[in-house]
């Protein structure tokens, strides 16, 4: 024999409940069934609340009873039963009713009457859909529950006689002929006759108690899942059904927010050794999950991932805890007295503190009275008031071989430290079946999905891109992951999603990705952009694995990163304003990095995509020491002094690089030196130097009067009023058979940037193009430097480096 159990949700409407028929139909031809069903999904909520809406004398109650009616009514219509048991129906319902009027007129709703209430909603969904399988089967019968499962008067927590309600199942079902017989989870019937409920999860019970009562080969627990799943799929999109699991690991799931079972309810069939098999109604081909004693071993200890929330964090300190006997009783003893359940308890081995776990709810009662029951030591100052944290939750990592793999725990909580999920109190039991952590209730999500993907998934790192800045070089990069998405997934095991876009109005959000196809349109359609809403929004989302990138030049976006690596969210900057401002700030950038965990990188900086300061890093990681570096930093300086000669004008080679996109919009930036200063200053404190801008020499080549000009075209008509001083310059250097080249010199904690002639025998005179070229000089590289050289302007190849900077943090 097969016991079946349908909860709310398979059996909520009319065309769920014919889809139950075809499975008990199907099902009933191999073997005899009993079906144990909840009342319509919803319907317990709305029974109890029409009970307290009697019980305050609101007549909203006959409305709200009204539509109670309506829907069984209209439920037994759809399924078509006949005249005769939609009349038994009406007659049920006017009961309830008369029940709810009584309530009303002498304002009593105990919990005895609150059973009687309750108990309609099984009784009539099971006797609905019994009327409604005669159509398919002559063979199905109708058992009223009460009739067999015997309890005490603990009116809403009933507690079964065993013994008397094991012997009645048992002759009722040896002489009973039905192929199918349905009856009502939940309900029962106290010794004396009054009906009454088994509490949480009672239909489940209720099928547990038939089928160990019975011997039945299976258990089948049918609900709007397939199965029991690794975590819990609205939370983490990845889970999956779990094939076969333990009773044990059941429940420890089930105690931890896993609603497909609740843990006592699977008492009497793990007594047993019968299996629970839980089925997916809307998908009864699905395999399911398997409960039973034992499972086969697998590579992967670790069968699932829970949380439970709402939790509140009770600690109790002091002296008077340290060794004396007896303490720990009364703290439990006193939780005991008010009914309060611990969750979870850890102690440290000095005895000094005791921390428990409750409901967030009832916090407050049990703060209360610990304090009255350590009254005396808290006035002697012995033991400190309750401290209560609240808004937290229990994430737990459950599974039965457990026990015998080393560095479960470590991965765990390295996991969850990498992404600043902050861990309260930890709990493992000496079985290790079951390791638990409280944490903020903000972080679940994400915690949740950390534990997923280290335990569960192939391990292909999701990072979660957030980009400030979308014009030439922030296009490109956008273009570079949408191309490379797959063979980042396939060959680096990585998954760059881009999660967030800004630019300087508006911006746009979608936590499973941006469609990187139509991101313009989405940008164009988002929300209006402060600075505030965007990094408030990228810190509530809280994923996993968090990048800013900041593609622009903008000042407070620099200023801000602090705020970005304080959240644990690494950063990318292309803009070199924060590693080029006061030492102290750019110090403190490092220092947050390495605190959080949040990587800092900015290998753009200097030389667009040349691995200029990742070749300076590793040289100073691997114990070399930087003595002097001689660079061309500017590939718009190159480019400008490149086609600078005696047949063109400064002028216009200067516009020719402005349309072409090698300097900014106000050339002065470029020509200035400025931003080669920031450049090798950069270099000079990655080299383990501290510097500011101003230690800089800057040997400006520009007149003054191009410098001090009040807009971009008083600046150009100062070129064409100073172009004898740039040809000047140029014929000096011809005539010396050099080339014009724009240097920055770091010797020895000495910087300087200017114009050179650059002889013919030197590494620079050949540097053609937007090119730029550095030369490291280390205790190592002594007479012959190591080089770096190649493209260092232009959009493609700066978000080429922003690119590499991405790979690098998905590596680590």
């Amino acid at each position: 024999m097969q016991v079946l159990k349908f909860g709310g949700t398979s059996v909520a409407n009319a065309e769920n409940i014919m889809k139950v028929i075809e499975i008990l139909d199907s099902k009933s031809k191999d073997d005899a069934i009993v079906v144990v069903v909840s009342a319509l999904g919803g319907v317990t909520d709305s029974l109890h609340q029409v009970g307290e809406l009697a019980h305050t004398k609101d007549d909203r109650y006959l409305k709200l009873f009204k539509s109670i009616s309506e829907r069984h009514l209209d439920t037994a219509k759809a399924l078509k039963i006949s005249s005769s048991a939609r009349s038994r129906v009406k007659k049920l319902l006017k009961e309830l009713k008369r029940i709810l009027q009584g309530i009303y007129l002498i304002n009593e709703f105990s919990e005895k009457t609150q059973d009687k209430v309750l108990s309609f909603g099984e009784l009539i969904s099971s006797f609905i859909i019994s009327e409604a399988l005669r159509d398919k089967s002559s063979n199905a019968g109708f058992k009223d529950s009460r009739e067999l499962i015997i309890t005490d008067d603990n009116f809403t927590h009933a507690q079964v006689h065993k013994d008397i309600t094991f012997s009645n199942i048992q002759t009722y079902f040896s002489s009973s002929a039905d192929r199918i017989t349905v009856m009502p989870g939940f309900i029962s019937q106290s010794e004396s006759g009054e009906s009454t409920t088994l509490g949480r999860g009672g239909s489940d019970y209720t099928a547990s108690i038939l089928a160990a009562a019975l011997d039945a080969n299976v258990l089948e627990i049918w609900t709007d899942v397939s199965g029991m799943y690794t975590a819990n799929p609205k939370l983490v999109r990845q889970a999956f059904p779990i094939k076969e699991i333990t009773y044990k690991e059941a429940m420890e799931l089930s105690h931890f927010g896993a609603k497909v079972l609740y843990p006592p309810t699977i008492r009497p069939v793990l007594e047993k050794g019968i299996p629970i098999a839980v089925k997916n109604t809307f998908s009864p081909e699905d395999e399911g999950t398997l409960i039973q004693s034992e499972t086969p071993k697998t590579p992967n200890p670790v069968k699932g991932i829970s949380h439970l929330p709402k939790i509140a964090l009770l600690t109790l300190e002091g002296t008077a805890l340290i060794g004396v006997p007896g303490s720990s009783k009364r703290l439990f003893e006193t939780l005991s007295t008010e009914q309060i359940s611990v969750i979870l308890i850890t102690q440290a081995s000095s005895e000094h503190s005791i921390c428990i776990a409750i409901k967030e709810e009832e916090a407050d009662l049990a703060c209360k009275v610990i304090n009255e029951a350590f009254a005396y030591e808290i006035t002697l100052g012995k033991i400190n008031p309750v401290n209560i944290e609240n808004d937290l939750a229990i994430v737990a990592v459950i599974g039965d071989q457990m026990k015998s793999h080393q560095g479960i725990s470590g991965k765990m909580f390295s996991s969850l430290g990498k992404n600043n999920v902050n861990i309260l109190a930890i709990a493992q039991g000496a079985s290790e079946r079951n390791i638990s952590a409280v944490i903020a209730s903000k972080d679940v999500k994400k915690a949740l999905n950390t534990l997923h993907y280290r335990f569960f998934e192939r391990q292909v790192k999701e990072l979660n891109i957030f980009v400030v800045g979308v014009g030439n070089v922030g296009r490109r990069l956008l273009d570079q992951l949408k191309q490379q998405q797959a063979h980042l997934y396939e060959n680096l095991f990585l998954n760059a999603k881009v999660v967030g876009l800004s630019n300087s109005r508006q911006m746009t959000f979608d936590a499973g990705g941006i469609d990187l196809s139509e991101w313009e349109e989405l940008l164009e359609t988002g929300e209006k952009r402060t600075e505030e809403t965007w990094f408030n929004t990228i810190k509530d989302l809280n994923l996993r694995n968090s990048v800013f990138i900041d593609i622009t030049a903008n000042a407070d976006i620099a200023a801000s990163y602090s705020n970005y690596l304080k959240e644990s969210i690494a950063v990318i900057a292309c803009n070199k304003i924060a590693c080029s401002s006061e030492f102290s700030s750019y110090k403190e950038l490092k220092n947050l990095a390495r605190k959080y965990n949040a990587p800092f990188l900015f290998e753009t900086n200097v030389g667009a995509g040349l691995p200029v300061i990742n070749t300076l890093n590793n040289l100073i990681n691997s114990g070399d020491r930087i003595t002097s570096i001689k660079a061309v930093l500017s590939g718009s300086l190159n480019f400008i002094f490149n086609h600078f000669n005696e047949t063109t004008s400064f002028h216009d080679v200067v516009k020719q690089a402005q349309a072409e996109g090698y300097t900014e919009p106000d050339p002065r930036i470029d020509l200035s030196g400025v931003d080669v200063a920031r450049k090798i200053l950069i270099l000079a404190r990655e080299s383990g130097f501290e510097m500011d801008i101003e230690d800089i020499e800057n040997e400006m080549f520009l007149p003054a009067a191009s410098m001090e000009a009040p807009d971009v075209d008083a600046f150009y008509e100062t070129l064409i009023e100073y172009e004898d001083h740039f040809a000047s310059l140029f014929k000096e250097a011809s005539d010396n058979d050099c080339r014009l080249k724009y240097v920055a010199e770091f010797n020895e904690g000495k910087a300087k940037v200017g114009l050179q002639q650059i002889g013919k025998e030197d590494p620079f005179y050949n540097l053609d193009g937007k090119d730029n070229i550095v030369l490291y000089y280390t205790s190592r590289y002594v007479d012959q430097p190591l080089i770096i050289k190649g493209a260092g302007a232009g959009a493609e190849v700066t978000a080429s480096g922003l690119f590499g900077d991405i790979i690098s943090l998905g590596k680590k």
